[in-house]
């Protein structure tokens, strides 16, 4: 699976977790110097508290288009240290 924009890879991983149909991708799958923490909120009953970035796409900025669960509930545990992309981003 692939996070592509503008034909630039974001992430890329065989290694996806699966949940609530997004791909979770590992976070050393990720390119995290195009992340920037977000200060958007929300917290899945489930999951715990998720942590949104935006994605710095050259002159364009995609807004809360990635999130995680730092510290993921225990049902959620296998998402820890990935990171899930808003769907038209996500390509096999």
């Amino acid at each position: 699976m692939k996070v592509v924009y503008k034909d630039t890879v974001f992430a890329e991983s065989d290694r996806t977790e699966i949940v609530e149909n997004n791909h979770y991708f590992p976070r050393e799958d990720v390119k995290m110097e195009h992340f920037t923490k977000s200060d958007k909120q929300y917290t899945c009953p489930w999951k715990g508290d998720a942590t949104y970035y935006h994605i710095q796409a050259g002159e364009d900025q995609l807004k809360n288009a990635a999130w995680s669960y730092e510290n993921p509930k225990e049902k959620a545990k296998n998402i820890a240290g990935h990171l899930a992309f808003e769907s038209k981003y996500v390509k096999p």
